[in-house]
C-alpha cells in the first residue's frame, strides 16, 4: 500500500514538471512569433499572377480550299458538267492531341461522302464526253472518205466525158457541141464537190474541236475533284506537336466537328522551340508593367524547376475577365531559350521582376506604424518606438533607409503597454523632409 502511494506521488511530480516544461516551450514559441528580425540583401519588387504557355508561332493545318475548288468547278463546269457545290465538311479521324507528327505525317481524314458523288457524275459526264467525241471522229472519217470517193468518181466521170469529146470531133457539129457541154457540166460537179469536201471536212473538224474541247474541260473538272478529295486525307504541313482547333465558345474540334469552309483549320502545329506565357495583370499594377522586364517562371506540372524570360508586350485596353471585379490587362512574356518539356496549355506562374536591390534592409510589412502625422515608426525589442525612413515594398516586406541596423529585433504586432516604449529616432523627421 505505502509501495502503490509514492508511485502514485512520482508521477503526479512528472506531470507537473511536463505541464511546466510544455508551458515554457509555448510561452517561447509565443514570444517568438511576436518578433521579427531586420535583415540584410537583396530585395525584389515584383507582380505574379497565373498563365498560360503557347507558342510564339504556328502553323496552321487546314482542310480543303473548297471556295477555291467550287470557282474551278464553275470555270470548268460549262456545257452540263456542274461544279462543287459549297458546304462544310465534317471530320472523320484525327490522331489525338498532343501526337509529335513530322512533315508528310498523316493527321486526320475528312468525310468525303458528298463530294465522291460529285466525283461520280463528272466521271460518267466525262465517259459521254468521251463517247460523243469519238462517234464524231468516227462520223467525220466515214464522211469524208465518203466525199474523196465522190470526187474520185467525178474526176472518172470528167474524164470519160473529155474522151467522148475526142471521139465526136469527126461527128456533126451537134454531136460535138453536145459533147463539149457534158464536159463542162462533169467539171463543174467536180469543182462543186471538191468545195462541198471543203466545207464539209471544215464543219466536221469544228464539231470534233468543240468536243474535244468539252472533253479536255470534263477531264479536268474529274482531275480537279480528284486533287481536291486527295486533299481530305490531311498531313502534317510541318513537324510540330497538333493541338486541336478551339471555336468561339471554347470547345475543340475532334471527330465528328463540321468544318466551315470560311475556316478551314483543324489543328494546330506551334513551334516548341519559342514559348510565350500569357498572363493577366490588374489595372492597379499594370502600369509598373513594361516591356523588356525580366521574369521568373514555374510551372506546377514540372516542380523543381524554374524558366525566365522577359515582358514583350502589354495590352493597352483591359478586359473584364469572369474571375476578376477590376480590368485585367493582357502580359506576354518570351520564354528564354527552348525546353522540351514545355508544352502548350501549361498552367504557369509568372514573377514579373518590377525592380530589385542588391543590398538593403528590410523588415515584414506588418512591423510598421505610423502616428498621427503619418510618421512611420516600428516597436524595438530594447522598449524603443524607432522612427524610420521606409523605401520601397513589396508583397511581403518594405525597405528602411534609415533607422533600424541588420538583425535588430522588432515587434511584429503592437506589444502591450506601448506607451511605455521611448520614442527614439527624431533626427531622422529632418532628413527625410
Amino acid at each position: 500500500m505505502r509501495r502503490t502511494i509514492i508511485i502514485t506521488g512520482i508521477v503526479a511530480a512528472l506531470i507537473v514538471i511536463a505541464m511546466i516544461i510544455f508551458t515554457r516551450l509555448g510561452k517561447g514559441k509565443e514570444a517568438a512569433a511576436n518578433y521579427a528580425v531586420a535583415i540584410r540583401g537583396p530585395f525584389e519588387i515584383s507582380v505574379s499572377n497565373a498563365g498560360e504557355l503557347e507558342a510564339e508561332r504556328s502553323v496552321d493545318v487546314k482542310g480543303p480550299d473548297i471556295m477555291q475548288a467550287t470557282q474551278q468547278g464553275g470555270q470548268r463546269g460549262g456545257g452540263g458538267h456542274g461544279g462543287i457545290r459549297i458546304t462544310s465538311f465534317k471530320i472523320q479521324d484525327i490522331v489525338a492531341e498532343g501526337t509529335e507528327v513530322r512533315e508528310g505525317d498523316y493527321i486526320a481524314q475528312l468525310d468525303r461522302t458528298d463530294y465522291d458523288n460529285t466525283l461520280k457524275t463528272a466521271l460518267e459526264n466525262l465517259n459521254t464526253l468521251q463517247s460523243n467525241l469519238e462517234m464524231a471522229i468516227l462520223d467525220t472519217t466515214v464522211m469524208l472518205t465518203n466525199l474523196r470517193d465522190a470526187i474520185r468518181n467525178q474526176e472518172i466521170a470528167v474524164e470519160e466525158a473529155d474522151i467522148n469529146l475526142q471521139m465526136s470531133k469527126y461527128e456533126p457539129p451537134a454531136t460535138i457541141r453536145q459533147a463539149e457541154i457534158n464536159l463542162n457540166k462533169q467539171i463543174r460537179a467536180l469543182e462543186q464537190r471538191k468545195k462541198n469536201y471543203e466545207l464539209q471536212k471544215a464543219k466536221a473538224l469544228t464539231n470534233i474541236r468543240d468536243k474535244k474541247r468539252l472533253r479536255d474541260e470534263g477531264q479536268e473538272l474529274v482531275n480537279s475533284l480528284q486533287n481536291f478529295l486527295a486533299q481530305f486525307t490531311i498531313k502534317a504541313p510541318s513537324p510540330g506537336m497538333v493541338i486541336y482547333k478551339e471555336e468561339f465558345n471554347g470547345t475543340k474540334r475532334k471527330v465528328g466537328s463540321q468544318v466551315n469552309p470560311f475556316d478551314r483549320v483543324i489543328a494546330t502545329l506551334p513551334d516548341l522551340t519559342s514559348m510565350i506565357s500569357k498572363t493577366y495583370v490588374s489595372e492597379i499594377e499594370v502600369n509598373r508593367v513594361v516591356p523588356g522586364q525580366k521574369v521568373v517562371i514555374t510551372i506546377d506540372a514540372i516542380p523543381g524547376k524554374s524558366w525566365t524570360g522577359s515582358v514583350i508586350s502589354v495590352a493597352n485596353i483591359g478586359e473584364q475577365l469572369g474571375n476578376s471585379e477590376s480590368k485585367m490587362f493582357e502580359v506576354l512574356i518570351k520564354v528564354d531559350g527552348s525546353d522540351t518539356d514545355l508544352r502548350p496549355a501549361m498552367t504557369t506562374y509568372n514573377k514579373i521582376i518590377i525592380d530589385s536591390f542588391d543590398d538593403v534592409i528590410s523588415i515584414p510589412t506588418e512591423c510598421v506604424h505610423a502616428d498621427a502625422d503619418g510618421i512611420p515608426y516600428v516597436y524595438k525589442k530594447n522598449k524603443t518606438k524607432q522612427i524610420v525612413v521606409l523605401g520601397e515594398m513589396n508583397e511581403k516586406n518594405i525597405i528602411v533607409k534609415e533607422g533600424l541596423d541588420e538583425g535588430t529585433p522588432i515587434y511584429v504586432i503592437t506589444p502591450e503597454e506601448p506607451a511605455k516604449f521611448r520614442l527614439v529616432g527624431q533626427e531622422l523627421l529632418a532628413r527625410s523632409e
